[in-house]
């Protein structure tokens, strides 16, 4: 039996009884950052109860060798939900031991039992049954654990290596947008507790972290119902020891009111990457009320302006949605307009789709011809924007944190959190901070060189 446990400080850390220690698990993941935070969290209780995990992050990987799949799935967009379903489809024609978990398992779980209906199922709020899950499909059980439950995920330990380490701060929101599938999913605000997250990110570090994302389905909510806020997590993050530095994850606009100046302050730490990713989702006020946002774009507008007047070289990045319904031409032009006014550094564009247990499906909908035709728009008008800015910085030298390398390349983020490609320099390892002289740039990224 695996000891490494009894040395582990989470209290919900448990032992495989079973005989079939060194067997491999393939977890695959789609969606976001917080859900790749739930692959980490089932592969360090796996890891720790003596199993061979492989990360696979919404990439198709062979499933030859593994002798368990864990699905990670999302259900923010319908193609997204296909592609998983396809995928799910192909697993079990190759006969895996199969577990679904995450978003889809909690909010369509019909859809999935239509396509691989022995697979085993582990909701969001259940991740801490994934070794018991095993145990009984070992058994030649389908386990299924779908209850809901408020549970501190990190008391389950998280695996913290690597350059990039996500580490959860809640899951679950306060808002109700009439879009949104993901709080049916995940449920109601939790956030977990700060010594466990401040744990996790001094382990991370310890373990060779350099960039630490604090993720969450809104990190803006982030203690609301522990009569604290992400502005003073980020705080109390950014004194602990190391060369790091702190992402913030998706802040929902309608909180900032509660800690703005706080936010500003915290924000003056170098540790914390000057990028904050504020979602507007529309320029209507119109839309955004039904939407239900519970902000004005007067207020977003000023947002911005207070931000990029108080914390010198920050990065906004937005959200937008093109094509909700009862969306007009005005509102969609008001989108447009606003995006040229705020002149946001990252801009997501997203085709509205109708999600089966969100009110705005239930609302009348636009043709695809119209949506499609909007995001062209939208994602023109947006590149033109990225790639006016990045221009701005041609021939300037950034501070780069290199994260990620493929065969060609490197790349890294500035203190901005601007990607900044790099060729494969002699002596550049992951990890390493490097002065760059930017000689060229994309929409999507800046080229530099060592200078």
């Amino acid at each position: 039996m695996n000891n490494k446990c009894s040395a582990n400080i989470y209290k919900y850390c448990r032992i495989y009884q079973g005989d079939g220690l060194g067997e491999k698990v393939l977890i695959q993941t789609y969606g976001c950052t917080l859900n790749q935070a739930d692959s980490r969290i089932m592969g360090s209780m796996l890891s720790e109860n003596g199993f061979d995990i492989v990360y696979n992050d919404g990439k198709p990987a062979s499933m030859e060798g593994y002798d368990y799949v864990i699905v990670n799935t999302c259900t923010v967009k319908r193609p997204t939900e296909q592609k998983i379903l396809y995928r799910l489809g192909k697993i079990r024609g190759m006969g895996k031991k199969l577990i679904v978990a995450g978003c889809m398992a909690s909010a369509n779980r019909d859809k999935i039992e239509k396509v691989v209906p022995e697979a085993s199922i582990i909701t969001t709020s259940n991740i801490g049954n994934v070794v018991e899950a095993i145990d009984k499909i070992k058994k030649g059980q389908r386990a299924v654990y779908d209850t809901y439950g408020r549970v501190d995920k990190l008391a389950y330990g998280i695996n913290g290596q690597g350059i990039i380490a996500r580490v959860p701060i809640s899951e679950g929101c306060l808002s109700n947008c009439s879009f949104c599938e993901t709080k049916y999913a995940r449920g109601p605000l939790n956030s977990f507790s700060e010594e466990l997250i401040l744990q996790a990110v001094k382990t991370s570090v310890e373990n060779g972290a350099k960039e630490i994302e604090l993720t969450a389905q809104d990190t803006g909510a982030y203690g609301l119902d522990r009569k604290t806020n992400i502005a003073l997590l980020a705080q109390h993050a950014a004194q602990i020891e190391g060369d790091f530095r702190i992402r913030v994850g998706m802040l929902n606009p309608e909180h900032l009111h509660r800690y703005f100046d706080d936010l500003v302050d915290a924000y003056k730490s170098e540790k914390l990457y000057k990028f904050i990713h504020l979602p507007v989702q529309s320029g209507s006020n119109t839309i955004l009320k039904k939407m239900r946002r519970n902000y004005t774009i007067e207020e977003y507008e000023n947002y911005v302006r207070e931000l990029r007047s108080k914390i010198s070289g920050i990065s906004i990045a937005t959200d937008i949605i093109v094509g909700f319904p009862t969306e007009t031409d005005a509102d969609f032009h008001d989108t447009i307009a606003l995006l040229e006014r705020i002149r946001p550094e990252v801009t997501n564009v997203s085709m509205f789709g109708a999600r089966p247990h969100a009110e705005a499906s239930r609302m009348p909908q636009l043709s695809n011809t119209i949506i499609k035709e909007r995001s062209v728009s939208a994602s023109r008008t947006a590149r033109k924007i990225q790639y006016e800015l990045h221009n701005e910085l041609l021939q300037k030298v950034e501070s780069v944190l290199i994260t990620e390398e493929n065969a060609r390349s490197l790349t890294g983020r500035d203190d901005s959190y601007r990607s900044v490609a790099i060729g494969k320099e002699s002596g550049v390892r992951l990890g390493d901070r490097i002065r760059v002289r930017i000689e060229g740039a994309t929409s999507a990224c800046l080229i530099g060189k060592m200078p």
